[in-house]
């Protein structure tokens, strides 16, 4: 008796033992799902590398301004949004900010709120009493304001606004880099509120923090009415994005089960046999969630696809051992169904084995990944898969077994049908078989040279990430008829963001650009080649350029004039040190390092570092334009950085979270090549393996495997053509094509041989093939594909773009495994005989 038919026999002759033994250990492992954290978290991605160990230095060692602090951003925009009224609205609108004891327990000590309102107000302050005294409080900025009239407001505007004028605060800074200096009109303009996040971990907010910035959204709604208003803040991003994918869920989640128990429905024909094929699956989502208890893996956004994964591969193992359980009933009707299950599950139990193996070989491929994310993603789709094995290739025939006992005692025969063998699906699926028959050649031929066409595509992939294209975006119009129940919120956020990055200059930790500066930081010359560098930037893409045509720049060099125009004897130092008159001072630097932090040592902290008396680094930080890719801010900042270094003895690193996303970038195309040979090279040695154990021919494994590799470059091919960029949701498509793909090829090989080993002529042996294995893998395919092509209606983009690859992905594999394998096995058979050997074991 073969190894197979050994398995079989234990399962059927024992299947009550089998079934108590899976319960119970199901149990076990389903135990550590009350430990999985319920909500909902942001994956982190990040990798090591110079420029990420660059910024932990920065954030270790310098005082970094804003440190502890989050901002909400409110946005004013209009025709004219330095008119009187609406400046006074954003003033009431701060006062209305303190007075809301959840807003205002969450606001930073020092100067909470910062607005062209208050520098107008100010100025104005001032000029009603000569100059001088203590900054006025708001309720006397507000008074100020009140107190005159629309054209004095706007001559204030205009002498703030001068060019030429000695303004108290930053007002450009604050003003849409459409506003032309000079001017007292103004297309938008952004008031900052500044939230205390001590104590607060790294990666999230403190929910006293989110709720304070949606309080403040409400708040700006209702006191900005003259002009349009937004605010824009991380904790409403979390929590719309977090409202989005519930949404989305709640919307998709009863169609796609409509749509999978429809196809289920079509192909069972047995209201039984569906459901406890999704008892089966619930039964292998509780293992996966008891692995991530056990695990102390977090839900991620990345792991929402895993649940996907394993409820089509659940699919696919329990079509597989019901039709394969009906055939032999059906080739032998007289046979009891213990019998009959025997025969069915030694015929798929090799290839449900193989196909566990090689699908789980191609997720933990992913362990290569330097992202954590990724790896936490490849070690829970594993062991789900390998839970998916358990349930389906040991209770699920155990308990079909008993279930169909009990219906034969109580006179309800169980249809026995094989969907494949129907005279409509039987008529599609015998397409590959036929043109295997007719020009086996001309098929591989046109296989060959799309995929060809698809690997040429694929290195024309986009690699580059726009943060803005992971926001929910507002549902399209035809979601408002609806019910209510399940009617998605409208969402701005998508369009508030790109509005941002294309209007202002951020300030925002993604959108600058830090260099750290090693070395010989006290030589002479040393901030000379920083001035260098300054100068560099004003000639790339990526530094964003003000609304009075100045970059905004933060280092050593600007820490020294600040402090110079305050401190006479810091001036002196620098005009003595100042050799060739250009503003920078060439020599004597370590004097005037000390000077400065005499005199502001919480200004000199944040770009020169000292440690032990000695000075070791320094930072320079630039704001960049929202609207460049950041393949583009890293090769421009490392040119910068370069020339920071050119005729200097010091070091510089160009970093900042957009530099460090791009390196995390690469790191995923690298995952995808290392994700790909691995898994190719593990399983065609496995394949080679098993079929030369089994039927002679290791070549047998290079023939199923090839198909995948071709259906791989078609993949690739689609995501060209349909602009689709390379992220981190479409970083694990290899691992899911490839282990999908051989999945299905592995059935199809397996069945063929083993149809050529009962005699069968080579185009019959097809035929049988496709009609029997081909069946339960449309059935599959198709609940697979409609599973993952729902998550098209998501409000989220990047769930959108993983259904619609995942769908073509699992519909390539398909087509290859039915379409091309057939005329690739033919080939083969024609140059290696082995095929019609008898299996060994």
């Amino acid at each position: 008796m073969k190894l197979a038919e050994r398995y079989a026999a234990v399962v059927t002759d024992h299947s009550k033992l089998v079934i108590a033994a899976v319960l119970v250990l199901s149990l076990v492992v389903g135990a550590g799902a009350g430990s999985v954290d319920g909500g909902l978290t942001i994956a982190g991605f990040s990798s090591d590398s110079p420029e990420a160990a660059a910024l932990d230095d920065i954030e270790r060692n310098f005082s970094v301004a804003g440190e502890n602090t989050t901002t909400a951003q409110v946005v004013v925009r209009g025709e004219n949004v330095l008119t009187k009224e609406s400046l006074l609205e954003t003033l009431r609108l701060q006062r209305a900010i303190r007075a809301d004891d959840s807003i205002n327990a969450t606001l930073r000590g020092e100067q909470p709120t910062v607005g062209v309102s208050n520098v107008v107000a100010t100025a104005a302050y001032y000029e009603s009493r000569g100059g001088g005294g203590p900054p006025p409080s708001l309720s006397e900025q507000i008074d100020q304001l009140e107190s005159m009239s629309a054209g004095e407001v706007e001559s204030t505007v205009d002498r703030v606004l001068d060019p030429e004028a000695d303004t108290r605060g930053d007002p450009y800074a604050l003003l849409s880099t459409e506003y032309e200096p000079g001017s007292t009109t103004a297309p938008a303009r952004i008031l900052l509120v500044y939230q205390d996040t001590s104590g607060a971990a790294t990666d999230s907010l403190p929910a006293d923090v989110t709720d304070a910035q949606l309080e403040l959204q409400d708040l700006a709604a209702a006191e900005i009415t003259s002009t349009d208003q937004f605010t824009f803040a991380t904790g409403i991003v979390d929590e719309e994005s977090g409202q989005a994918t519930g949404e989305s869920f709640a919307l998709i989640s009863p169609v796609a089960l409509l749509l999978i128990l429809a196809v289920l429905g079509i192909a069972y024909r047995d209201a039984i046999d569906v459901l406890l094929g999704l008892f089966g699956v619930a039964l292998v989502l509780v293992w996966m969630a008891g692995f991530l208890g056990w695990a102390g893996i977090g839900i991620t956004q990345i792991l929402i696809a895993v649940p996907f994964l394993l409820i089509g591969l659940s699919i696919d193992y329990a079509l597989h051992v019901v039709m394969r359980y009906r055939e032999a009933a059906t080739d032998d009707p007289e046979i009891e169904p213990r019998v009959a299950m025997r025969r069915g599950l030694a015929g798929v139990v090799v290839a449900i084995g193989a196909a566990t193996f090689t699908t789980a070989v191609g997720f933990l491929s992913n362990a290569v990944s330097p992202i954590v994310s990724i790896r936490e993603f490849g070690l829970v789709s594993g062991f789900g898969i390998a839970a998916a094995f358990v349930v389906f290739g040991l209770l699920f025939p155990a308990l079909k077994l008993e279930v169909d006992r009990l219906r034969a005692r109580v006179g309800w025969d169980p249809d026995r049908r094989p969907f494949g063998r129907g005279e409509r699906v039987g008529r599609l699926l015998r397409v590959g078989p036929e043109l295997a028959r007719r020009a086996p050649y001309v098929v591989l031929a046109i296989a060959v040279v799309l995929a060809a066409g698809g690997g040429v595509a694929a290195t024309g992939i986009d690699t580059t990430l726009d943060q803005t294209a992971f926001l929910p975006q507002d549902s399209p119009d035809w979601m408002n008829v609806l019910p209510a129940a399940i009617q998605p919120s409208d969402y701005d956020l998508r369009e508030n963001a790109e509005y941002l990055n294309e209007n202002f200059v951020q300030s925002r930790g993604d959108s600058r650009a830090e260099f750290l500066i090693r070395g010989p930081v006290a030589d002479p010359g040393a901030l000379d080649a920083l001035a260098n560098g300054r100068d560099a930037l004003r000639d790339t893409d990526s530094a964003a350029v003000r609304a009075d045509g100045s970059l905004q720049v933060t280092g050593p060099i600007e820490t020294i004039t600040a402090v110079a125009a305050e401190n006479d004897t810091v001036a002196a130092m620098v005009d003595d040190a100042d050799t060739d008159g250009d503003g920078v001072p060439d020599e004597n630097l370590a004097a005037i390092y000390d000077a400065v932090y005499d005199a502001n040592p919480e200004a000199a902290a944040a770009t020169i570092h000292r440690e032990g008396g000695e000075y070791r680094s320094l930072r320079v930080s630039v704001a960049l334009t929202g609207t460049t890719n950041t393949r583009t801010i890293t090769e421009e900042m490392r040119g910068v950085a370069t020339e920071m270094e050119s005729g200097s003895s010091l070091d510089a690193v160009a970093t900042g979270s957009p530099i460090t996303t791009e390196l995390v970038q690469r790191s995923l195309l690298r995952t995808l090549v290392e994700g790909f040979l691995i898994t190719f090279g593990v399983i065609l040695a496995f394949l080679a393996v098993i079929f030369r154990l089994r039927y002679g021919s290791a070549t047998l494994g290079a023939v199923v495997l090839f198909p995948v590799v071709l259906a791989q470059a078609w993949l690739f091919g689609t995501m060209y053509l349909a602009e689709l960029a390379f992220t981190t949701e479409t970083a694990i498509i290899a691992a899911i094509g490839i282990g999908i793909g051989v999945d299905y090829a592995i059935h199809i090989g397996e069945r063929f041989v083993d149809e050529r080993g009962g005699g069968h002529e080579p185009i019959a042996a097809l035929t049988r093939t496709v009609q029997g294995t081909g069946g339960a893998l449309l059935a599959s395919a198709a609940t697979t594909a409609a599973g993952f092509g729902v998550l098209a209606l998501a409000l989220v983009p990047s769930l959108q773009r993983f259904g619609f690859i995942t769908a073509v992905a699992i519909s390539y594999a398909f087509l290859a495994s039915v379409l091309v394998l057939p005329s690739l096995l033919t080939v083969w058979e024609r140059f290696d005989g082995s095929a019609s050997a008898e299996p060994g074991r």
